[in-house]
Parts: C-alpha cells; structure tokens; sequence
C-alpha cells in the first residue's frame, strides 16, 4: 500500500474525514489542511493511547493574492457552525506575512506549509472538485509514518521547533526527535 492510500486509510473514519468535505464546500482557492490535526490522528493510530496527541485544532491554509481577513473569518465561522465542538484556524498563506512580522511572503499554498515547523506537520490532504482525496507532503510520509520529529530546513536552528519538539515528547514517548 502506497504512503496515500494508508493516511486516506487512517483519516476517513476520523474527525479529519468528517470535516474535510465541509471545507471543500467552502471553495477556499487551493486549500489544504495540514498541521497537527492530521499529524496527531496518524500519530495516536499508529501509537495507540499512550500517545496522548489530539487534535487541538484543524489548521486549513489556502491562498488568494487578492484575499484579505474577512475570507479567513467567513470560513472559520462556517465550520464551527457545523462543529461546534471544534476548533478552526483558517490563513491564507498569501497574506500571512503581512500580520506575521518578520515572515517572508509565500508564493502559494503549499510555499507556506513547507515552511512550517515540522516534517510531519507540514503534510496536508484535501478533497478535489470529484471528492477524491488528494495529499500534499513535500517532504515526505517517512516521518509522519515512522513518529520523527524533525525541523523543516528553514527550522532546523529554531528554538520554537525545539520546544514544540519536547511538547510532542512529553505526550507521546514513542516519538524520535531528530
């Protein structure tokens, strides 16, 4: 079984696999969700309960040059409507580094998830206009599938990715940091 065939097999019958079309609905411009939602259900299917990962929230990013805060809202609105009992964090990717100091612009969506903290957070899935799941994993399943906690390369000296690092350690022991 190939890599996405297995994390469709882990997240259809999952709060993931639940909210994923109620995203598609939104028509948000070339949307993913990534994070730690699909990162903490993988980890927890795979460790089982003594990995004490859950979903905290549902990090949907998308991008749209001529987009501006009230997308972001409108959608996050709409999903905790339908979910009342979750948490969404929607950002477009094309505006993020003009509330985000310090941030260099992104050029698309998936320019802003590979810029995330982590190998395993920076893997996003969605559902096509034929609902088909689609996955997004610029570096790889290896670490989301093997519990490897690693920097992303922009990362790799940054203390925030340490410290989320020993968070993930402290909740699921079967991790590796590397």
């Amino acid at each position: 079984m190939d890599h996405r065939t297995r994390l469709q097999m882990i997240l259809a019958d999952t709060p993931v696999g639940q909210v994923l079309p109620a995203i598609a609905q939104l028509h948000l411009p070339n949307w993913w969700l990534a994070g730690g939602a699909v990162r903490n259900t993988v980890w927890r299917s795979i460790f089982g309960e003594e990995c004490g990962l859950f979903i905290k929230d549902f990090d949907i990013a998308f991008f749209d040059q001529t987009g501006d805060r009230t997308q972001e809202l409108a959608a996050k609105t709409s999903l905790t409507q339908q979910f009342p009992d979750y948490e969404f964090d929607v950002k477009n990717q094309a505006s993020f580094a003009r509330w985000r100091s310090g941030r260099r612009p992104y050029t698309s969506t998936e320019d802003g998830i590979q810029d995330w903290l982590h190998t395993a957070t920076a893997v996003g899935v969605r559902l096509n206009t034929q609902g088909e799941w689609e996955c997004f994993a610029p570096y790889g399943f290896d670490d989301l599938f093997n519990g490897i906690i690693r920097p992303t390369p922009a990362h790799i000296d940054d203390p925030d990715a340490h410290n989320k690092a020993s968070t993930f350690l402290a909740k699921c022991p079967h991790l590796i940091n590397s």
